[in-house]
């Protein structure tokens, strides 16, 4: 049975979406069977995979309208990795599942039906703590929080971790903290380095050891609609989330790798 894991944080521009996809393309790549759910109206993990957003059925359809997620998602150019795409109109289906009885089990009532076909199930959140952003993490096996290193890096972070543990409290209790990744890190200014130290501070062991650097290559990947690894597969970018998937990995006590990556992994070394 696959884990679930949500990327939420409802402060905008911390890289979700670019975690969602790079960690998704890295699972694949050590060849774990892998589905990203695109649950942001904006549809960047949708249209960073190299699909239009416009043009598929999308995750609207399987929770308002009730069809499959199987007759929805779509297989990427990167292995193992599948979407189940967004569009814009999910905007709407929050308004549109206010009034039904069991309105934050709507994701998790679809998801269940597919859970059992992947090893990870990656839910790419909206930048928001509304109803879809509830139902990710009703559904999810445990959360996941990109923080920027950046001056208001944990600006709204106390709301987020308070949302968790009502969460927790009301709609899922196994829901866990994944952990803390601290994203968009520029080594050269001294406060990228404070904001680390503070963050470590205050959390501790739910901080991973993988920092995501400033990279190029990473913001340039989602024009092409690919993933890092399949970009660049030597950049720093590339290098920084191949380790962060095996740090998730390890954490949830998985071990395979295939060689294709140890080629990789070694390349990178030289």
């Amino acid at each position: 049975m696959g884990k679930i894991i949500a990327i939420a944080n409802q402060k905008g521009g911390v890289g979700k979406t670019t975690t969602a996809i790079n960690l998704g393309g890295c699972f694949g790549v050590l060849e774990y069977k892998t589905l990203i759910v695109d649950a942001d109206p904006q549809a960047n993990a949708t249209s960073g995979l190299g699909f239009d957003p416009k043009s598929t059925k999308n995750i609207y359809d399987c929770l308002i309208n009730g069809v499959h997620p199987n007759e929805l998602i779509l297989t990427t150019q990167n292995p193992n990795l599948d979407i189940l795409p967004s569009h814009i109109d999910l905007v709407g289906a929050e308004l549109e599942m206010i009034d039904l009885v069991n309105r934050e089990y709507m994701l998790k009532l679809a998801l269940d039906k597919i859970k059992d076909d992947y090893d990870f199930i990656i839910i790419d959140c909206s930048p928001s703590l509304g109803l879809i952003t509830v139902n990710a993490l009703t559904a999810a096996d445990s959360v996941m929080i990109p923080v920027q290193c950046e001056y208001f890096a944990l600006e709204g972070l106390g709301k987020l971790l308070n949302t968790i543990k009502i969460i927790q409290g009301r709609l899922n209790e196994d829901l866990e903290i994944e952990g803390i990744v601290l994203t968009m890190y520029d080594s050269r200014l001294r406060l990228a380095n404070q904001v680390v130290d503070e963050v470590k501070t205050h959390f501790q062991e739910l901080v991973f050891d993988t920092v995501i650097h400033r990279n190029t290559k990473l913001g340039e990947a989602p024009s092409f609609g690919e993933t890092i690894i399949m970009h660049d597969a030597s950049s720093k970018g590339s290098f920084n989330y191949l380790n962060f998937a095996r740090e998730v990995l390890q954490k949830n006590n998985v071990t395979k790798i295939s060689n294709d990556t140890k080629q990789i992994e070694l390349d990178n070394e030289l």
